[in-house]
């Protein structure tokens, strides 16, 4: 192409968002018109397939299970009772977070918390510590660890860094069933580290997880200092605006009302049944 045919290529399929800022040029990406063309028939049915899915149909037919994290951010479209369940989740998490911010909730040895380590694996760390990395504030009202995997020298140097802020320090156990092993080793390695150093885990700990999980009994057996609910609907891998992510995000100080606002404006984009007007679309047509 030449410079004029390559600047009406770029006009023509530039993608722009006003309200988010964002701009998406696959104008450079080597599809042709007639490959636009046989692939439209693809989208029709990819707008559609993602409309049912938003709608609640059954997207793990061997689980029977929905796929709801777009509800996370906009509980009025979610079906039945759930738009209770994340309105309350969310309030929960403010207020747990309000209180911990005044010293209201705090550690047993310490005027409040000044740490947060976060334990998980996958999607349930992964989202964490982008938020974490990208939003916090340079002066978090805590600031935040990670034990992401079950390397014993990486969980000893997590825990060294930590050092005597261990007794200020709030553990967040994330699993959504409860039984995974990686999660379960960094929980018990944090534990031992908290008896070794003669501080009582429970009313230092926080789990994350599904009602009635073996997490959730091992919280309640113990006395954790607080519970916060997974669902079902919700996959490991897009969970970081559900409890997973929006609890340390809170205790970091992060506004996690305008972060769900931002992923609402997003979702309201990518339901566009328009090619050129809908940016995942774009993406796919490019990584196609």
């Amino acid at each position: 192409m030449n410079a004029m045919e390559l600047w009406q290529r770029y006009e023509a399929w530039l993608y722009y968002h006003e309200g988010l800022e964002l701009y998406v040029d696959v104008s450079r990406m080597g599809f042709t018109p007639d490959l636009v063309n046989r692939l439209m028939p693809k989208f029709d049915t990819a707008f559609k397939a993602m409309a049912d899915l938003e709608a609640g149909a059954i997207a793990n037919p061997d689980e029977g299970r929905m796929v709801g994290h777009y509800w996370l951010r906009d509980p009025d479209l979610a079906p039945g009772n759930l738009a209770i369940e994340i309105r309350d989740g969310l309030a929960k998490i403010e207020d747990f977070t309000a209180k911990v911010h005044r010293g209201d909730i705090k550690p047993p040895t310490a005027d409040r918390f000044t740490d947060i380590l976060s334990v998980g694996i996958g999607g349930s760390a992964l989202g964490p510590q982008f938020v974490a990395e990208a939003l916090a504030p340079l002066h978090s009202p805590l600031n935040i660890h990670f034990v992401d995997n079950t390397d014993p020298a990486g969980i000893d140097r997590v825990l060294d860094q930590i050092g005597d802020r261990l007794k200020s320090t709030l553990v967040i156990v994330i699993s959504k069933s409860g039984g995974t092993p990686e999660t379960r080793n960094g929980m018990v390695e944090d534990k031992r580290r908290y008896e070794r150093a003669g501080l009582d885990f429970a009313p230092c700990a926080v789990a994350i997880t599904m009602p009635g999980s073996k997490l959730s009994q091992v919280g309640k057996n113990e006395g954790w200092l607080a519970e916060f609910a997974m669902f079902d609907w919700v996959g490991g891998r897009t969970s970081e605006l559900s409890a997973v992510g929006l609890l340390a995000a809170a205790l970091q100080g992060i506004d996690i009302r305008a972060m769900l606002a931002g992923a609402r404006e997003m979702d309201v984009a990518t339901r566009v049944h328009d090619l050129k007007q809908n940016p995942a679309a774009l993406l796919a047509l490019a990584w196609y």
